[in-house]
């Protein structure tokens, strides 16, 4: 997702921020991330190794679903262009840019298959990956999305926006904590026994995804598939995938780059 989801006047967006700032738990984690994006801002040479190394790996994701399970490629084509349909109708009345969508698609056709008891997401903003996985479970008569989310502080009340595009009739399901990473993980990874589906797509930061890797890798089942997002921003996934051993794979959509890691 976009670290810059609107476009707002300066002005308004410091007084959001400056608002969000006051709230107990917001503060300590405005800051670290202010000094996390500092701190990467002169790898630009390395982003370029990044993406390199991204593209050397990059296959066609639906040749991965058809060989997996040919059928369900084709029932996810078209829930999926309906998803993408109505969550874009939707942000276009709100009239506000809430940020890409991460790969949902792939999200859908995951939960379908390995159908999942438990599945955990970073980074809900407008929701496209929640309503899939949630439209995937309700096929699948079972299971429950856990999602971390941090607002998008730049405006006002954010957390009105946060799972915009889900459908009320799917949270039943949902279990959702907006209080940032730092602070939702180990809740969430203290409520559940396993989890088969886990998708990273909040902070883009190697120290980010590092301590949301660290946060659930020992709640991993030995079916599940883990998904990041975004892995052309730095070598987190490369280095993660090298460490495991597992059979991993690149994917693109919609101009970036994801890597999927099958733990099983």
């Amino acid at each position: 997702m976009p670290e810059r989801p609107h476009n707002l006047p300066i002005r308004k967006t410091l007084a959001n921020i400056a608002a969000a700032s006051v709230k107990r738990r917001n503060f300590p984690l405005l800051v670290e991330k202010v000094v996390e994006r500092f701190k990467e801002r002169g790898h630009n040479a390395q982003k370029e190794a990044v993406k390199a190394w991204c593209m050397e790996r990059a296959e066609p994701w639906p040749a991965f679903a058809t060989a997996l399970n040919p059928g369900l490629w084709t029932e996810t084509e078209t829930v999926c262009e309906a998803i993408g349909r109505a969550a874009q109708a939707k942000i276009d009345r709100l009239g506000l840019d809430l940020g890409g969508p991460g790969h949902y698609p792939l999200l859908y056709f995951l939960t379908r298959h390995v159908r999942p008891r438990a599945v955990l997401e970073t980074g809900v903003a407008a929701g496209w990956s929640s309503q899939a996985i949630l439209t995937a479970l309700r096929e699948n008569a079972a299971g429950h999305l856990y999602s971390s989310d941090f607002p998008y502080f730049r405006l006002k009340d954010p957390e009105q926006y946060v799972g915009y595009v889900v459908d009320e009739s799917l949270k039943d399901r949902w279990t959702l904590l907006i209080d940032g990473d730092r602070n939702n993980l180990p809740e969430i990874a203290g409520k559940v026994e396993s989890l088969d589906l886990f998708h990273y797509d909040s902070d883009k930061t190697y120290a980010g995804r590092e301590f949301g890797w660290n946060s659930v890798k020992d709640k991993l089942s030995s079916q599940a598939f883990v998904l990041f997002d975004d892995i052309q921003d730095n070598f987190h996934f490369r280095d993660l995938a090298m460490s495991l051993g597992r059979p991993f794979r690149v994917f693109t959509f919609d101009g970036k780059y994801v890597g999927l890691i099958t733990m099983g």
